[in-house]
């Protein structure tokens, strides 16, 4: 592909570019601060040595995990034991035993209607909303189309593939029933035209196929069931209805007993009929099984649908009917239900969310064997439950998928690559306390295909933060997905009374726990959430259980000058919770109006109640702080777009519009609350006067919008989305320039981050920090005066100062990070994690560990630093402490970055973006040179905005549906080893031998075995199909598995394999034509035989 050449072309022009002093030299030039030479620094660009180039650049998708979105069918191999689900969005999920889940994609994106296993020989037929049937080959660890076959005159209702049979018969929604060669994906010339299936007598057409089926006894015979309520059994043979039923009411599914004596039907009134293939007038036995008998002896009351029925024997009990849908007209807020009756008994299994398919999974792939059920794959709405069949409580098996990680909407995520490896242990000890009871205790019926670990061995992990305030952490490890421990962060708050707050119209009325921000620190443990209703919690971790009051404080932060306020003891008159309200998930942006409460103002009081009495806390996250914005002079608090923690200081801070906030959780004291212009204090470059708040009553929209922006979202729309729907689309510019500032506007803190640095120009050493980036692109450092020693941290008070450091760039700020001067990254410091309630004294006495320079060698990291900052539009590199600009690069200037993160690689580090216009960027550090720029990802949808993240070793995601995270790379070598860690979905498994009929059996039981499906479908009986009845379309045969792999031995290794498939492939059809033409060669010497002998002795007047 040609983005390879693309990223050496960079690399050639990069180098090449002037690399000397002007323009601040290095790719994309234009700096704000022409001249910026290294000359404070001592010219590192030639001291340090960038390891990274292109090559070690490329984006491929890994895996997906979650809930396929929108499912629509679903199907099993039962030799294989591997699960398939199709989706509205044309994705198809394959899924075996944990690890194994695979994610393929039709091209077009037409519904998924059907699923057919061809059963144990590694391939899928899928049949689409276009009216197109695929065959997908599952040999290789990424599934890729073999063939299509598209229908040009007729749209496909119904598939069926007789197990072990290369027929594939499909039903249309004129009635008709057409085959197709599965091997040459070619329509054959044997059609079943409804017209010749019903009786010539009947004047209605029979409405579109919903059923076909051979019958177990004799495969020569076909079932073929209509909408309106007719059955035709079709002998492929003669070509003619050997019997035909009617009954009044629409068929929904057929099932036969697996002797093929008897079927059952599901209509449309709720009820099953039974029918005997020796008496077909009428049925032998109809039930409604949840129609209400009536007192006069009439017909049972009609119910709701039966959408299908299964019918399945057991040589030891009574046979199952299982069936979906049912249930009477007068349970209107009854639950979606499958039942299961068995003999006598009936049992209705009540689901959370409407049933889309299900399917029995029985013990024998052969239809004309007693089936033995065990289990229940029930396809939901928005899950996927299994029953186990075998016990008579019938209790749902575990579920080993990731597939509840849409139980509450995700509206926030974090990703944590090579974290410390003892964090995944701990976290699944406190969580696995939290198991459910009452699963089956049988293993999981899926367990198809074969997974291992792979090369990759550093620990992940992946926060997920929900509507419903909680917190998922999951262990990402080698491209699986498991969860370890959920933490509700509601469970601080008092539970909010329904209705009250309502008539005021002041609560967040959806979700006021709503997860907003997240900031995690793995080495100590400290884990902080910003919630959407204007609050901080801090939380940190324990193994033990304790009993303990929560901490809270109430900050003000207005856009005027305040005097620090500091929190009082009294406790605060109960309030009907006010809080900004935040438009639903759905919105995109814009601004709410509150509305005062009747007659007073509101001021200082929180949007919701901590709890006061003590409160029990399991082993886990316990919450040892929660700070409230308060409401201000009747506005209401706005929600927070920063947040930043640091365990070694101590010190939480937070931003919004209004203004910036620094705690301390040790003291449980607020530092600073300001404005944003009073940190500036009389360095604003915009020389602007602090002024009273606005007494417009609006706020920023929250978790919908890409930030909460301070400057009105006037701007251009995305290049991608084209559609009106303000949903799907965005659009916003910035500029720093002062005459677009709005008068009105307020600058948001954007970005915060503690680090050991140099806060003045003059400094000679380093000194704690907080850097504070704000929506005008102003830069700002603040310093921190910690008591110097650990004994007086508790009682001496930290000074928060503004050391007058401001430094600019274009566009809103989004990211800090330092590197020392040989170009190494440097971790914030960090206190060593120590259980807070540990029982033994020592643990509680002895001193904090803290780690301040990480890596060590940074702490002889001479006299100066490289501060690295990004904003929505450029990223700079500036020398420290003499704060000159050594390096500029002008990412965008028609679009704007949604996230930006500086990450390790390869023992290296570099600067990685996603930009709004789907862009995905890195750019070496500290020169900042493009190294990988790739059109890769349209933000078609605000989830996409919200959720991405970057982490180290080149991995990243994202949130590709409500309830699908997608995990891609950016990272050649982990493109190389992907297909060794992807699992294979087909391992070669004996079939099951068929179960020995019996002499009499087959002599009685039917022709079944004689019957020669290719004799009479074949072009040589039945002839060609009419070509404009369908259109074969070559599939890219494997190609996909390739990209993958594309560039690495293993990718040319795959093309040699997949390009001798092809020709054998081609050998093999070459084959197949030299005999088919011998055969009709054959064929036509024998008729010219056949008509000679006929005419031989005839008289030419006889013709």
């Amino acid at each position: 592909m040609k983005k390879f050449n693309f990223r050496k072309v960079l690399d050639g022009l990069t180098a090449s570019s002037p690399g000397g002093s002007g323009g601040g030299g290095g790719a994309g030039g234009g700096s704000a601060h022409p001249g910026g030479t290294a000359g404070a620094a001592g010219t590192p660009r030639e001291e340090i040595q960038e390891t990274l180039t292109s090559d070690y650049f490329q984006i491929c998708k890994t895996v997906r995990h979650g809930f396929p979105y929108l499912p629509t069918a679903l199907a099993f191999d039962p030799v294989q034991k591997i699960l398939a689900i199709g989706t509205r969005t044309g994705a198809i999920r394959i899924l075996g035993r944990p690890g194994v889940d695979c994610y393929c994609q039709h091209e077009n994106g037409a519904a998924v209607l059907q699923l057919q296993f061809l059963i144990n020989e590694g391939a899928l037929v899928s049949a689409c909303a276009d009216d197109t049937l695929h065959l997908w080959n599952l040999r290789q660890k990424r599934p890729a189309i073999l063939h299509s076959l598209k229908f040009n005159r007729e749209r496909i209702t119904y598939c069926h593939l007789p197990f072990q049979s290369k027929w594939l018969y499909v039903g249309t929604e004129r009635g008709n029933t057409h085959i197709v060669n599965i091997e040459s994906f070619i329509l054959s010339g044997y059609v079943i035209m409804w017209n010749k299936a019903i009786e010539l007598s009947t004047k209605t057409h029979p409405g579109p196929v919903v059923h076909l089926s051979d019958s177990p006894r004799d495969e020569g015979k076909l079932l073929i069931g209509y909408e309106n309520g007719t059955v035709v059994f079709w002998d492929l043979r003669s070509k003619r209805a050997d019997l035909r039923a009617y009954y009044d009411e629409a068929i929904h599914s057929v099932a036969w007993h697996h002797e093929g004596k008897q079927f059952m039907c599901s209509h449309s009134d709720g009820s099953l009929t039974l029918w005997n293939l020796k008496s077909p007038n009428r049925p032998f036995q109809t039930t409604i099984p949840h129609g209400k008998i009536q007192r006069d002896g009439k017909k049972p009351e009609s119910c709701k649908p039966i959408l299908k029925v299964e019918y399945k024997t057991c040589k030891n009990s009574e046979p199952f009917v299982i069936f979906s849908g049912g249930l009477s007209y007068d349970k209107a807020c009854r639950r979606p239900s499958l039942t299961i009756m068995h003999g006598k008994a009936i049992t209705v299994l009540e689901m959370d969310h409407p049933i889309v398919d299900f399917l029995t999974l029985c013990e024998t792939p052969y239809p004309n064997e007693f089936q033995e059920p065990y289990a229940v794959v029930v396809l939901l709405e928005k899950d996927l439950i299994v029953v186990d069949l075998t016990q008579s409580n019938f209790p749902i098996f575990e579920n080993p998928y990731p597939i509840d990680i849409h139980e509450s909407p995700v509206t926030c995520t974090e990703y944590f690559a090579d974290c410390p490896p003892d964090l995944i242990p701990v976290l699944y000890s406190v969580g696995a306390k939290h198991k459910k009871q009452g699963y089956s205790n049988k293993e999981w019926p899926i367990s198809g295909g074969a997974w291992n670990l792979g090369a990759q061995t550093y620990p992940e992990i992946i926060i997920t933060g929900h509507a419903d305030g909680s917190v998922k952490f999951w262990d990402a490890s080698a491209i699986t997905l498991q969860m370890l421990y959920k933490l509700k962060t509601s469970k601080v708050f008092e539970k909010q009374k329904s209705g009250e707050g309502k008539a005021t119209a002041e609560i967040v009325e959806e979700d006021p726990f709503a997860v907003q921000m997240m900031y995690w620190c793995p080495e100590s443990r400290i884990f902080c959430v910003a919630g959407v209703s204007a609050y901080v919690v801090v939380y940190r971790f324990s193994k033990h259980e304790v009993n303990t009051e929560i901490a809270s404080l109430e900050v003000r932060l207005q856009y005027e000058v305040e005097d620090i306020i500091t929190p009082e003891p009294e406790i605060i008159p109960q309030f009907p919770d006010p809080s900004s309200q935040l438009p639903s998930l759905k919105s995109l942006s814009g601004s709410t109006n509150t509305v005062a409460g009747e007659g007073m103002m509101k001021d200082s009081i929180p949007c919701l109640s901590v709890k006061t009495r003590p409160v029990r806390m399991p082993p886990g996250y316990q919450a040892d702080l929660v700070i409230q914005l308060v409401w201000v002079d009747g506005e209401p608090p706005q929600q927070i777009t920063s947040l930043a923690v640091n365990s070694a200081y101590g010190l939480v801070a937070f931003g919004n519009c209004n203004g910036l906030a620094v705690v301390d959780f040790m003291q449980k004291t607020v530092l600073l609350s300001m404005g944003t212009l009073e940190l500036y204090g009389s360095s604003d470059p915009y020389q602007r006067q602090p002024r009273s708040p606005r007494k417009s009553k609006q706020f920023a929209a929250g978790l919908t919008e890409l930030s909460d922006s301070p400057v009105s979202l006037e701007l251009e729309r995305c290049k991608s989305p084209t559609s009106e729907n303000r949903e799907n689309s965005f659009s916003r510019s910035r500029s720093s320039s002062v005459s677009s500032i709005d008068r009105d506007s307020k600058e948001a803190i954007t970005a915060l981050y503690f680090m050991e640095s140099f806060a003045r120009k003059n400094d000679s050493a380093v000194s704690s920090c907080l850097w504070v980036g704000t929506g005008l692109g102003m830069v700002l450092i603040l310093s921190l005066n910690l008591p110097a020693s650990d004994d007086l941290r508790q009682s001496e008070p930290v000074m928060v100062s503004p050391s007058g450091t401001v430094l600019t760039l274009k566009g809103a700020v989004l990211t800090f990070a330092c590197l020392d001067c040989t170009g190494t990254l440097i971790h914030p410091p960090y206190e060593v994690w120590r259980d807070p309630h540990s029982a033994d004294d020592g643990e509680k006495t002895r001193k904090r560990k803290l780690v301040m320079h990480s890596p060590s060698s940074s702490q002889d990291m001479g006299d100066h630093q490289f501060a690295v900052i990004c904003s929505e539009k450029q990223a700079k590199v500036f020398s420290l402490p003499s704060q000159t600009c050594l390096y500029v690069h002008n990412i965008t200037e028609t679009s704007f970055l949604l996230q930006a993160d500086v990450v390790t690689l390869c023992n290296s580090v570099c600067l990685a973006c996603f930009c709004a216009n789907g862009h995905i960027m890195t750019l070496s550090l500290p020169s900042l040179r493009p190294l990988l720029d790739i059109n890769y990802l349209p933000v078609t949808d605000m989830r996409i905005a919200r959720t991405f993240c970057f982490s180290n070793e080149g991995q990243a995601l994202y949130l590709s549906s409500p309830t699908e995270i997608q995990r891609l790379t950016y990272s050649q070598e982990m493109c190389d080893n992907l297909q060794d860690m992807l699992g294979d979905l087909f391992t070669p498994v004996e079939t099951p031998e068929a179960q020995n009929r019996g002499f009499l059996k087959g002599l009685f039981g039917g022709s079944g075995q004689a019957f020669d499906r290719e004799e009479l479908f074949g072009e040589a009986t039945a002839g060609k199909a009419s070509r404009s009845l369908a259109q074969h379309i070559p599939g890219s045969g494997g190609i996909e598995g390739v990209r993958g792999a594309a560039g690495g031995v293993i990718g040319d290794l795959t093309r040699a394999r997949i390009a001798l498939d092809e020709r054998g492939q081609k050998l093999g059809e070459l084959d197949e034509r030299t005999a088919s033409m011998m055969a009709s060669a054959e064929a036509f010497s024998k008729h010219a035989h056949e008509v000679m002998l006929k005419y031989k002795d005839k008289k030419w007047y006889q013709f």
